[in-house]
């Protein structure tokens, strides 16, 4: 190929360039170079170092003190390409020094220039393949040991940088590790925790040991669940595993907000514009002929109320409704069952089934006191045979008339009657003692947890030490479903606490015991999933008083949580219970979440987080049980609405609790129905009644959500009561109630999905009659109400959310919608009633807890096919909400810094009930005892309360204070560190240079082609706040 027009000079001047003899010629011929350059293409470029442009260019630079012109050449990668190729690695290195007092800022130059070099991946493997890697891993520990005095820190950090840009390949993190630097840099940084004046060295070292990490699978079998369920239509093995990347956008926290946003996309494009499609669409989705079936649940409209003295009313609504159209044969699927669950039986107990609480069964008469001890009762055992009854009945007797219990609209020996007709997988045997006895909220309520400083630091080296000490590791498993031997049993463990989790709601796959007091827990995925990792709820035993034992839940797939910002797990203690104090607590000190160096079995392109906290039991050999959240299982659900039904006043109360549909696997999902009588047979009384407006209140879609359950549960016990408030919501409106849409979810301890896998809040655009038949059903009814005219006033579906704190509405709004999208759409045109934000206001006003600055009423396109956008647009409820809970606490009112317990939970169930009194005013039955008890939720004083959200919209979270992120793109190194050695390198010179070479500082300064001034500060505000782009995506 023929040269470009003044190759031949290009030859000359970089000959010119080689042989200068001093400074001042050197720069002229540079700016010659740079005249022609910036007027040629880049042809011209690439010609000049095909010629050994690079290697003379070096050479002088580093003649010249300019090494920083390195780094700005190598803000693109092509050019650090170019230069690598043209022994650019080789000269530059030549620069570096062992530990000197002499020509310091040099060796940090050339270290800084060697770092850039190494932003391409192709340098990176070539300085492995060369060696460099031993070599650097020698320079920092000379200049950590010779550098006595730390006046060199800038050097140890730029050659922590510059590992950090090795550690960008695979093969650089190998080589760091196969050359003993994990070692190195563990025991170096314990001696910067010594001294204040190291700190800087600190997080960086952390943050390689991090990266060098080797990957291990998650130690299990498979990265499948445990369980299966063979579903309608599917071969048993026909599910396919998500074995791919954690995508937030498909599966986020709540229904809401994306759980691990791409920090590129723009949140508005996301956002629907098509006005098609947010306009109503009220046609449904089936024959009309089909909603016929739904006439039984809307009892209150054909019932005659011949008898309103008797309370023999309660004959229809028992759980014996036929299942409605479109369920699949329910003894078919039971036969189906029996291979499911790796072999064991999922034969559900018969309903004359009974509980035994005896550890005795085969001497069930022999109720010696022992068995009331505390210990015992980490076996409580649904057993179906006959002999059990009597031992059954006087140990359930024994142990309440020992202990008693006051826990209000629960009985245990209701709860475990309800729970032996519960079907579940594994078909479970065992109750988990605070689901059997009953929760009572403490008394105070719980700050949120205080973060002690670098407690993820502390956690890390741990993780590291195992790595570095492995014959000081006992990596023992003292629990395994899949392993019937580690179930409970002390003999193969002596020496360690005793797991259990196969109860109710329990998830917790595996234990392994790394140190003495310290246990790595692996969490099973959803059923028929290999994903879906957040909830656990176990049983331990067997502890020491006053040890801190630390666990390590190693196995989470979110890319952040509450547990960062005060959110404790929850912990609940036998021996408290039966000493009167039957409490769910927040627990668990030096609490922290972080990714770690696990991954999945199927591919490590997915990673894992660690959920670590420390918990120190009260009493020895506890029975003790711990969960993500407070746990609220089916059948406390069940057994909380017989409660109910039997509590209300026929008379004055009309309560219904029917069977919506059969679950997959043939569990009731009930549907309430509570409205008020009323007052008379008269026809006025009677229309009136049938003429009240519906509210629709759904939970629980997401099983993993127990909040969501503790804020149904004040809801009913509100609308069940006295309260003159609960009186006119009655006369005002019908509820309908669906309380748990995933009972199967909820049952099998999932987190996320039903048994098929799906997020049953995704279905509601097209739900499927069997594989989400709680959904089709929900949805039918909807349509039903809907072509009778009855839509529903108000849809609100409860939710738990753990990425943000409060509690906070999202719901749907056409215009606001398109004003946040920039649509060009005329909006003025379009009618939208503004009545969607009442009650948020109104919550803001009455509910502690609730902040309307939170709450959000865009339409997504990713949300299109859940339950609050489907019902807004196809069922056409203008007020359709989810309304989301937090896990944590508050940031506002006077809750503030306190996490949410089940009380205040509870509390907002209440809340907002009462906020549907506002949509009424106009046509409730004022009273004294109304206007008494809620003149501040009918607006009829205008006192400010004291709990209002905050005046300006904040972010939900701080930056945590530690890094979640091993390969976050954080200033570890300061960005700025190249805008200083621009500034300070043209200024000044080594401490042994000549008063000549000084003089010539300034005329470095103004001869300096334009071109790499220019260039460089346009590279370095680019980005100045953020970090040196270290690429990460092998990682």
């Amino acid at each position: 190929m023929a040269a470009p027009s003044g190759a031949g000079g290009v030859e000359v001047l970089l000959n010119t360039l080689q042989n200068a003899g001093d400074n001042e010629s050197m720069l002229k011929v540079l700016n010659v170079l740079d005249e022609l350059l910036s007027a040629g293409t880049d042809r011209r470029i690439h010609y000049m170092i095909s010629k050994g442009g690079s290697e003379a260019l070096l050479t002088a630079l580093v003649k010249s003190a300019c090494l920083w012109v390195i780094q700005v050449f190598c803000s693109s990668v092509t050019t650090a390409v170019l230069l690598g190729r043209n022994r650019g690695l080789d000269v530059v290195f030549k620069l570096f020094s062992s530990h000197t007092t002499k020509h310091l800022r040099t060796v940090k130059a050339a270290v800084d220039a060697f770092t850039a070099l190494l932003r391409s991946k192709v340098n990176c493997r070539t300085a492995v393949a060369k060696g460099y890697i031993s070599d650097l891993l020698k320079l920092y520990e000379d200049w950590h040991n010779n550098d006595a005095s730390f006046e060199n820190i800038p050097i140890r950090r730029a050659l922590l940088h510059c590992m950090h840009r090795v550690a960008n390949t695979s093969a650089g993190r190998e080589a760091l590790v196969a050359e003993g630097g994990m070692s190195l840099l563990f025991q170096t940084t314990q001696t910067y925790l010594t001294v204040k004046t190291l700190e800087s060295l600190v997080e960086p070292a952390v943050q390689l040991m991090r990266k060098c990490y080797p990957k291990v699978p998650i130690p299990v079998t498979s990265d499948k669940s445990i369980y299966s369920f063979p579903l309608p239509g599917r071969p048993v093995d026909g599910w396919v595993a998500d074995l791919g990347p954690y995508d937030g956008s498909l599966e986020d926290d709540s229904d809401e907000d994306t759980e691990n946003e791409d920090p590129d996309k723009d949140y508005e494009d996301d956002l629907e514009t098509d006005v098609n499609k947010l306009r109503p669409r009220p046609e449904p989705d089936r024959p009309l002929e089909q909603l016929g079936q739904y006439v039984r649940l809307c009892p209150e409209l054909h019932h005659d109320f011949q008898d309103l003295d008797s309370s023999s009313e309660l004959d229809d609504s028992s759980d014996e409704d036929s299942p409605l159209e479109g369920d699949f044969n329910n003894e078919k699927l039971r036969g189906r069952r029996s291979q499911a669950g790796k072999g064991k039986s999922l034969s559900p107990p018969g309903s004359d089934s009974s509980i035994s609480l005896g550890v005795d069964d085969k001497n069930p008469g022999s109720e010696v006191e022992s068995h009331l001890q505390t210990r015992d009762f980490h076996k409580h055992y649904l057993n179906c045979s006959e002999h059990s009854q009597e031992g059954h009945s006087s140990m359930v007797d024994r142990l309440l008339e020992k202990y008693g219990t006051c826990i209000p609209n629960h009985d245990p020996r209701l709860y475990a009657s309800t729970a032996s007709d519960t079907k579940s997988i594994a078909g479970y045997s065992i109750l988990a003692f605070p689901d059997f006895w009953g929760h009572l909220p403490p008394q105070i309520q719980e700050p949120m947890a205080k973060r002690p400083p670098h407690v993820q630091r502390k956690n890390v080296f741990k993780d590291i030490q195992r790595l570095l000490c492995a014959e000081d590791i006992i990596n023992k498993d003292v629990f395994d479903l899949e392993d019937p031997s580690l179930q409970g049993s002390t003999e193969g463990c002596p020496n360690s606490l005793r797991f259990f989790s196969k109860f109710e709601s329990g998830n917790l796959r595996k234990a392994i015991q790394v140190r003495s007091h310290e246990y790595d827990l692996i969490l099973n995925a959803d059923v028929n999933s290999s994903a879906h990792y957040q909830w656990f709820y176990f049983e331990v035993s067997g502890m020491v008083a006053g040890v801190p034992y630390r666990f390590n839940v190693i196995n989470c797939e979110k890319g952040n949580s509450q547990c960062n910002y005060g959110m404790q797990p929850v912990l609940y203690s036998v021996r408290e219970a039966l000493e009167g104090r039957p409490h769910w607590v927040r627990s668990g000190s030096e609490i922290s979440y972080y990714r770690n160096h696990f991954c999945p079995r199927g591919g490590q392109n997915s990673q894992f987080y660690t959920l670590t906290f420390t918990v120190t039991f009260l009493h020895d050999d506890d029975v003790c049980y711990l969960a993500y959240h407070y746990p609220y299982t089916y059948s406390n659900l069940q057994t909380h609405l017989k409660m109910l039904e039997n509590s209300v006043d026929p008379r004055k109360v009309f309560f219904r609790r029917q069977n919506l549909c059969d679950t997959l696997a043939g569990n009731s999902c009930s549907l309430v129905t509570i409205t008020a009588c009323p007052a008379s047979k008269a026809w006025k009384d009677l229309h009136q009644l049938r003429n009240r407006p519906c509210v629709v209140l759904t939970a629980r879609v997401h099983p993993g959500e127990s909040n969501a359950s503790w804020v149904m549960k004040g809801t009913l016990e509100f609308l069940c009561s006295d309260d003159p408030v609960a009186e006119s919501l009655r006369e005002a409106y019908i509820f309908k109630i669906i309380p748990m849409l995933n009972p199967d979810g909820v049952i099998n301890g999932n987190n996320r999905c039903s048994l098929s896998a799906e997020d049953l809040n995704r279905q509601w655009l097209k739900p499927d009659p069997i594989l989400s038949p709680t959904i089709y059903h929900t949805k039918g009814f909807l349509y039903y109400l809907n072509s009778i005219g009855r839509t529903p006033l108000v849809f609100c579906d409860y939710h738990g959310h753990s990425r943000k704190k409060n509690v906070f509405l999202y719901g749907c709004s056409m215009k606001e919608t398109l004003w946040q999208s920039g649509s060009t759409i005329n909006t003025a045109s379009l009618k939208e009633d503004p009545g969607y934000r009442t009650i948020a206001k109104t919550l803001d006003r009455i509910a502690p807890a609730f902040s309307f600055n939170n709450c959000n009423y865009l339409v997504e396109k990713s949300r299109a096919s859940t339950a609050r956008v489907v019902v807004w647009r196809e069922i056409g409820v203008l007020r359709s909400f989810t309304m989301e809970s937090t896990y944590n606490g508050c940031n506002q009112g006077i809750y503030k810094g306190l996490q949410t317990g089940t009380r205040e939970m509870e509390e907002m169930g209440m809340k907002f009930s009462q906020s549907l009194l506002t949509l009424r005013r106009n046509s409730i039955q004022y009273s004294s005892r109304l206007i008494h008890n809620a003149s501040a939720l009918l607006d009829l004083d205008d006192r400010l309360l004291d709990h209002k959200s905050n005046n300006c919209f904040e972010d939900d979270e701080p930056p945590c204070p530690e890094e979640i992120q091993y390969s976050s793109c954080t200033d570890l190194f300061g960005a700025n560190d190249l805008d200083t050695e621009v500034n300070v390198n043209m200024s000044r010179i080594e401490e042994d240079e000549g008063k000549n070479e000084r003089r010539l500082t300034d005329r470095k300064s103004q001869q300096l082609p334009h071109f790499l001034q220019q260039g460089a500060m346009e590279t370095l505000s680019i980005k100045s706040g953020q970090c040196n782009n270290m690429d990460i995506s092998n990682i």
